[in-house]
Protein backbone atom coordinates (compact mmCIF):
# COMPACT_ATOMS: atom_id res chain seq x y z
CA UNK A 1 0.00 0.00 0.00
CA UNK A 2 1.36 3.41 -1.09
CA UNK A 3 2.35 5.72 2.01
CA UNK A 4 0.77 9.52 2.34
CA UNK A 5 2.50 12.14 0.52
CA UNK A 6 5.08 13.94 2.92
CA UNK A 7 6.44 17.63 2.05
CA UNK A 8 8.44 20.38 3.82
CA UNK A 9 7.00 23.38 3.81
CA UNK A 10 8.17 26.94 4.47
CA UNK A 11 5.56 29.35 6.30
CA UNK A 12 6.06 32.69 7.59
CA UNK A 13 4.40 32.06 11.49
CA UNK A 14 2.70 28.72 13.10
CA UNK A 15 0.81 31.13 15.30
CA UNK A 16 -2.35 33.01 14.20
CA UNK A 17 -5.18 35.20 15.48
CA UNK A 18 -7.89 32.45 15.78
CA UNK A 19 -11.71 32.93 16.22
CA UNK A 20 -12.42 29.60 17.40
CA UNK A 21 -14.50 30.46 20.86
CA UNK A 22 -12.07 28.38 23.71
CA UNK A 23 -8.31 30.36 22.01
CA UNK A 24 -6.65 33.35 21.36
CA UNK A 25 -4.65 32.00 18.81
CA UNK A 26 -4.12 28.37 17.33
CA UNK A 27 -1.15 26.82 16.32
CA UNK A 28 -0.96 23.95 13.32
CA UNK A 29 2.60 22.20 12.80
CA UNK A 30 1.22 20.26 10.06
CA UNK A 31 -1.41 21.08 6.90
CA UNK A 32 -3.09 17.77 6.51
CA UNK A 33 -3.40 14.70 8.85
CA UNK A 34 -2.46 11.34 8.24
CA UNK A 35 -4.94 10.18 10.50
CA UNK A 36 -8.12 9.60 8.23
CA UNK A 37 -10.69 10.59 10.12
CA UNK A 38 -13.66 9.61 7.56
CA UNK A 39 -15.70 12.49 9.15
CA UNK A 40 -12.73 14.67 9.58
CA UNK A 41 -14.11 18.66 9.84
CA UNK A 42 -10.90 20.18 8.98
CA UNK A 43 -11.08 18.34 4.98
CA UNK A 44 -11.80 21.54 4.21
CA UNK A 45 -8.47 22.41 4.28
CA UNK A 46 -7.13 20.62 1.40
CA UNK A 47 -7.94 23.67 -1.16
CA UNK A 48 -5.54 26.01 0.92
CA UNK A 49 -2.73 22.90 0.28
CA UNK A 50 -2.35 22.85 -3.85
CA UNK A 51 -2.80 18.67 -2.74
CA UNK A 52 -5.06 16.89 -5.70
CA UNK A 53 -4.94 13.83 -3.07
CA UNK A 54 -7.59 12.55 -0.69
CA UNK A 55 -7.45 14.21 2.32
CA UNK A 56 -6.25 11.89 4.93
CA UNK A 57 -3.31 11.11 2.86
CA UNK A 58 -1.03 13.89 2.73
CA UNK A 59 0.98 15.82 5.02
CA UNK A 60 2.61 19.60 4.75
CA UNK A 61 5.28 19.49 7.50
CA UNK A 62 5.79 23.21 8.40
CA UNK A 63 9.05 25.50 9.07
CA UNK A 64 9.00 28.72 10.60
CA UNK A 65 11.60 31.43 11.81
CA UNK A 66 12.20 31.39 15.11
CA UNK A 67 9.42 32.85 17.27
CA UNK A 68 10.24 36.68 18.11
CA UNK A 69 9.38 37.95 21.51
CA UNK A 70 7.58 34.68 22.57
CA UNK A 71 6.86 36.74 25.73
CA UNK A 72 4.04 38.44 23.38
CA UNK A 73 1.70 35.15 24.07
CA UNK A 74 1.93 35.73 28.36
CA UNK A 75 -1.45 35.13 29.36
CA UNK A 76 -2.95 34.30 26.04
CA UNK A 77 -4.15 30.48 25.03
CA UNK A 78 -2.82 28.49 22.14
CA UNK A 79 -4.25 26.07 20.70
CA UNK A 80 -2.73 23.21 19.22
CA UNK A 81 -4.04 21.21 16.84
CA UNK A 82 -7.52 22.90 15.35
CA UNK A 83 -6.92 21.43 12.01
CA UNK A 84 -4.33 18.84 12.14
CA UNK A 85 -3.04 16.55 14.75
CA UNK A 86 0.03 17.48 16.49
CA UNK A 87 1.01 13.98 17.47
CA UNK A 88 0.66 12.87 13.88
CA UNK A 89 2.79 9.73 13.59
CA UNK A 90 5.36 11.72 11.39
CA UNK A 91 5.76 13.95 14.19
CA UNK A 92 7.82 11.23 16.09
CA UNK A 93 10.76 12.15 13.50
CA UNK A 94 10.42 15.91 12.54
CA UNK A 95 9.19 17.01 15.76
CA UNK A 96 7.75 19.60 14.64
CA UNK A 97 5.55 20.18 17.62
CA UNK A 98 8.12 19.25 19.64
CA UNK A 99 10.43 22.31 18.48
CA UNK A 100 6.92 24.85 18.91
CA UNK A 101 6.70 24.07 22.56
CA UNK A 102 10.38 24.86 22.77
CA UNK A 103 9.89 27.85 21.90
CA UNK A 104 7.23 28.60 23.82
CA UNK A 105 8.47 27.33 26.78
CA UNK A 106 8.71 30.20 30.25
CA UNK A 107 6.67 32.27 28.00
CA UNK A 108 4.03 31.86 29.88
CA UNK A 109 1.49 31.08 27.21
CA UNK A 110 -1.28 28.79 28.29
CA UNK A 111 -1.84 25.91 26.01
CA UNK A 112 -4.64 23.43 25.02
CA UNK A 113 -3.79 20.74 22.83
CA UNK A 114 -5.66 18.51 20.87
CA UNK A 115 -4.72 14.86 19.59
CA UNK A 116 -6.16 11.39 18.95
CA UNK A 117 -1.95 10.07 20.28
CA UNK A 118 -0.36 9.10 22.67
CA UNK A 119 2.87 10.05 21.47
CA UNK A 120 2.16 13.55 23.14
CA UNK A 121 3.26 11.46 26.21
CA UNK A 122 7.00 11.94 24.74
CA UNK A 123 6.47 15.68 25.83
CA UNK A 124 4.84 15.53 29.35
CA UNK A 125 8.26 17.30 30.26
CA UNK A 126 7.99 20.35 28.84
CA UNK A 127 3.90 20.65 28.95
CA UNK A 128 3.38 20.10 32.05
CA UNK A 129 5.84 23.50 32.52
CA UNK A 130 3.07 25.64 30.99
CA UNK A 131 0.27 27.24 33.31
CA UNK A 132 -2.77 25.68 33.50
CA UNK A 133 -1.87 24.23 30.44
CA UNK A 134 -4.99 21.16 29.25
CA UNK A 135 -4.67 18.45 26.71
CA UNK A 136 -7.92 16.61 24.84
CA UNK A 137 -8.22 13.36 23.15
CA UNK A 138 -11.17 12.40 20.55
CA UNK A 139 -12.83 10.01 22.33
CA UNK A 140 -15.77 8.42 20.05
CA UNK A 141 -16.02 4.64 21.07
CA UNK A 142 -14.79 1.99 22.88
CA UNK A 143 -15.18 -0.41 20.15
CA UNK A 144 -12.23 -0.96 18.39
CA UNK A 145 -13.70 -2.51 15.44
CA UNK A 146 -15.78 0.89 15.11
CA UNK A 147 -12.60 2.70 15.19
CA UNK A 148 -10.70 1.21 13.08
CA UNK A 149 -13.31 1.84 10.29
CA UNK A 150 -12.98 5.53 11.24
CA UNK A 151 -9.41 6.41 11.60
CA UNK A 152 -6.29 5.23 11.62
CA UNK A 153 -5.05 6.87 14.52
CA UNK A 154 -3.77 4.66 17.36
CA UNK A 155 -6.03 2.31 19.87
CA UNK A 156 -9.14 3.57 21.92
CA UNK A 157 -6.98 2.35 25.17
CA UNK A 158 -3.49 3.70 24.29
CA UNK A 159 -5.45 7.44 24.15
CA UNK A 160 -6.64 6.59 27.59
CA UNK A 161 -3.96 5.10 28.93
CA UNK A 162 -2.05 8.26 27.83
CA UNK A 163 -4.95 10.52 29.41
CA UNK A 164 -4.63 8.55 32.69
CA UNK A 165 -0.85 9.41 32.85
CA UNK A 166 -1.39 13.08 32.16
CA UNK A 167 -4.12 13.40 34.85
CA UNK A 168 -1.97 11.71 37.73
CA UNK A 169 1.45 13.66 36.53
CA UNK A 170 -1.43 17.41 37.45
CA UNK A 171 -1.79 18.40 34.08
CA UNK A 172 -5.34 18.89 32.87
CA UNK A 173 -6.94 16.82 30.89
CA UNK A 174 -10.64 16.53 28.66
CA UNK A 175 -12.12 13.60 27.29
CA UNK A 176 -13.38 14.59 23.80
CA UNK A 177 -16.36 12.76 23.09
CA UNK A 178 -16.47 13.47 19.58
CA UNK A 179 -18.17 13.15 17.09
CA UNK A 180 -20.92 11.18 19.17
CA UNK A 181 -22.55 8.81 16.38
CA UNK A 182 -26.04 8.64 16.17
CA UNK A 183 -27.11 4.82 17.41
CA UNK A 184 -23.10 3.99 17.89
CA UNK A 185 -21.41 5.89 20.56
CA UNK A 186 -22.25 5.61 23.85
CA UNK A 187 -21.63 8.23 25.45
CA UNK A 188 -21.98 7.04 28.74
CA UNK A 189 -20.11 4.42 28.58
CA UNK A 190 -17.06 6.89 27.62
CA UNK A 191 -18.07 9.35 29.96
CA UNK A 192 -17.95 6.16 32.72
CA UNK A 193 -14.31 5.06 31.49
CA UNK A 194 -13.32 8.95 31.80
CA UNK A 195 -14.96 10.66 34.67
CA UNK A 196 -11.99 10.02 37.26
CA UNK A 197 -8.82 10.57 34.78
CA UNK A 198 -10.34 13.97 33.34
CA UNK A 199 -11.22 17.27 34.16
CA UNK A 200 -13.58 18.03 31.32
CA UNK A 201 -15.56 15.50 29.33
CA UNK A 202 -16.94 17.44 26.07
CA UNK A 203 -19.60 15.74 23.95
CA UNK A 204 -20.38 17.45 20.22
CA UNK A 205 -22.69 16.37 17.90
CA UNK A 206 -22.01 14.31 14.23
CA UNK A 207 -22.29 17.14 11.79
CA UNK A 208 -22.31 15.66 8.04
CA UNK A 209 -21.53 18.37 5.52
CA UNK A 210 -19.09 19.47 2.82
CA UNK A 211 -17.25 16.36 0.95
CA UNK A 212 -17.15 13.74 3.59
CA UNK A 213 -21.57 13.53 4.36
CA UNK A 214 -22.11 11.00 1.25
CA UNK A 215 -18.96 8.86 2.60
CA UNK A 216 -20.78 8.46 6.23
CA UNK A 217 -23.75 8.26 4.99
CA UNK A 218 -22.88 5.10 2.87
CA UNK A 219 -20.93 3.35 5.97
CA UNK A 220 -24.01 3.66 7.47
CA UNK A 221 -25.92 2.22 4.72
CA UNK A 222 -23.55 -0.66 3.99
CA UNK A 223 -22.62 -1.40 8.00
CA UNK A 224 -25.47 -0.19 10.01
CA UNK A 225 -28.46 -0.17 7.12
CA UNK A 226 -30.70 -1.13 10.65
CA UNK A 227 -29.76 3.02 11.45
CA UNK A 228 -30.17 4.04 8.24
CA UNK A 229 -33.79 5.94 8.59
CA UNK A 230 -32.30 7.74 12.00
CA UNK A 231 -29.50 9.44 9.75
CA UNK A 232 -31.86 10.42 6.83
CA UNK A 233 -33.98 11.74 9.72
CA UNK A 234 -31.20 13.78 11.12
CA UNK A 235 -29.22 15.12 8.02
CA UNK A 236 -31.86 14.97 5.00
CA UNK A 237 -34.83 16.49 7.22
CA UNK A 238 -33.33 18.07 9.87
CA UNK A 239 -34.50 16.88 12.86
CA UNK A 240 -33.59 17.81 16.08
CA UNK A 241 -35.18 15.29 18.03
CA UNK A 242 -32.86 12.42 18.50
CA UNK A 243 -29.81 15.34 19.86
CA UNK A 244 -32.55 16.88 22.21
CA UNK A 245 -33.54 13.51 23.36
CA UNK A 246 -29.68 12.34 23.90
CA UNK A 247 -29.22 15.82 25.64
CA UNK A 248 -31.74 15.27 28.25
CA UNK A 249 -30.78 11.34 28.48
CA UNK A 250 -27.16 12.75 29.48
CA UNK A 251 -27.96 14.97 31.50
CA UNK A 252 -30.24 13.36 33.46
CA UNK A 253 -27.21 10.47 33.52
CA UNK A 254 -24.79 12.89 34.87
CA UNK A 255 -26.60 14.13 37.77
CA UNK A 256 -26.89 10.44 38.83
CA UNK A 257 -23.39 9.87 38.94
CA UNK A 258 -23.03 13.22 40.90
CA UNK A 259 -21.36 15.49 37.66
CA UNK A 260 -22.18 18.69 36.41
CA UNK A 261 -23.63 19.30 33.31
CA UNK A 262 -23.60 22.47 31.22
CA UNK A 263 -24.08 23.38 27.54
CA UNK A 264 -21.73 25.88 25.22
CA UNK A 265 -19.68 27.23 28.04
CA UNK A 266 -16.01 26.48 28.11
CA UNK A 267 -15.24 29.33 30.74
CA UNK A 268 -15.84 26.60 34.07
CA UNK A 269 -12.33 27.13 36.05
CA UNK A 270 -12.15 24.66 39.17
CA UNK A 271 -9.22 23.17 40.88
CA UNK A 272 -7.66 20.27 39.53
CA UNK A 273 -9.02 17.77 42.32
CA UNK A 274 -12.33 18.61 41.93
CA UNK A 275 -14.71 16.26 40.02
CA UNK A 276 -15.12 16.27 36.03
CA UNK A 277 -17.48 18.76 34.44
CA UNK A 278 -19.47 17.35 31.26
CA UNK A 279 -19.92 20.23 28.49
CA UNK A 280 -22.27 19.60 25.91
CA UNK A 281 -21.31 21.65 22.67
CA UNK A 282 -24.25 19.75 20.62
CA UNK A 283 -24.85 23.75 19.49
CA UNK A 284 -21.65 24.71 19.78
CA UNK A 285 -22.49 26.73 16.29
CA UNK A 286 -24.54 28.95 18.29
CA UNK A 287 -21.65 29.84 20.84
CA UNK A 288 -20.09 33.49 20.88
CA UNK A 289 -16.65 34.22 22.51
CA UNK A 290 -17.75 34.65 26.61
CA UNK A 291 -16.91 38.26 27.30
CA UNK A 292 -15.78 36.06 30.88
CA UNK A 293 -11.73 36.89 30.42
CA UNK A 294 -10.76 33.85 32.22
CA UNK A 295 -7.83 33.43 30.04
CA UNK A 296 -6.70 37.43 30.66
CA UNK A 297 -4.60 36.41 34.18
CA UNK A 298 -1.66 38.69 34.09
CA UNK A 299 1.69 36.64 33.72
CA UNK A 300 2.96 37.33 37.13
CA UNK A 301 -0.33 36.17 39.21
CA UNK A 302 -0.25 32.63 40.69
CA UNK A 303 -2.61 30.52 39.38
CA UNK A 304 -5.93 30.33 40.02
CA UNK A 305 -6.95 28.13 42.98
Amino acid sequence: MQGPVIRDVDVRSVIVKSNLPVCDYSANPYAGCTHGCMYCYASFMKRFTGHREPWGSFLDIKHWKPIANPEKYCGKEIFIGSVTDPYNPEEEQSRRTRALLEELAGSGAKLSIATKSDLILRDIDIIRTFPDARVSWSVNTLDEEFRKDMDKAVPIERRLEAMRIFHESGIRTTCFISPIFPGITDAEAIIERTKDISNLIWLENLNLRGSFKADVMGYISRRHPELLPLYEDIYKNGSNEYWAGLDRALEEYAGKIGLDYIRNDDTINRRFDEPAVIVNYFYHEKIRKNAKDHRGQGCNDPPPS
